[in-house]
């Protein structure tokens, strides 16, 4: 079974040089049919306008992702990290027993263009952690690449929950087949560009849940396609 979910059926808050869609039901945005697919509980695109970011604040139990698509990203957190993210980087943070950061863009000209992820960890209680790795395009380039999964297998980035994130760059007529073992469930979110999916045409920022499935098929029908696809419990 595929259900999509279309870009402008969405959350959205705008505000303080941030504009930020919501795939789930986060902040003053609630929807009951879309508050998680399996373990992944949050999916935000946002916009941050130069100088624009989110103050400290504090997390807890939770497995935080972040995926860059363009600009630059600050972050700064309570174990004593800090570092700039920019395309190609991904940022895992395990918030465990609490975790306080904040991110900004530290850019006075640019914005920045981002995918916040937040799955819900194998345990509560954890010691916090944080973990960065950086993967090319021309390594997402024809096939799906692995950025996140609960081994750090092929060199991604590891997080403590049975899930799997992979990303793709695609051009005109280039297809993926996907095997989906049983029991798992697939989330696919495309960032930017168009892809065909079982007929259905999907723009950026539309996503599809994907049950019941031993495999999926997608077709890239514009340039510059990017595509996260999650495979989930």
């Amino acid at each position: 079974m595929i259900t999509l979910r279309r870009s402008e059926e969405r959350g959205r808050a705008e505000g303080n040089g941030i504009d930020s869609r919501f795939g789930f039901s986060f902040a003053e945005y609630h929807e009951p049919a879309h508050v998680r697919f399996s373990v992944l509980r949050v999916l935000n695109e946002d916009v941050l306008a130069p100088g624009a970011g989110f103050p400290e604040h504090p997390h807890g139990d939770m497995e935080i992702v972040t995926y860059l698509l363009d600009g630059v990203i600050e972050h700064q957190d309570s174990l004593g990290h800090r570092h700039q993210m920019r395309r190609g980087d991904v940022q895992c943070m395990t918030a465990g027993r609490g975790i306080r950061h904040s991110e900004r863009n530290p850019s006075e000209r640019e914005s920045t263009h981002l995918f916040q992820i937040w799955l819900i960890p194998d345990r509560r209680g954890r010691e916090p952690e944080y973990r960065q790795g950086h993967f090319p395009d021309d390594e997402k380039r024809r096939h799906l690449r692995l950025l996140v999964s609960p081994d750090g297998r092929g060199g991604s980035v590891r997080i403590h929950q049975d899930a799997s994130l992979y990303a793709t760059l695609l051009s005109p007529g280039q297809r993926i087949d996907y095997e989906i073992a049983a029991g798992r469930r697939v989330y696919l979110q495309v960032a930017t560009g168009r892809l065909e999916l079982d007929g259905e045409v999907l723009e950026s920022g539309d996503a599809a849940k994907i049950e019941e499935l031993a495999s999926v098929s997608f077709t890239a029908t514009a340039d510059l396609t990017e595509l996260l696809l999650f495979d989930l419990p």
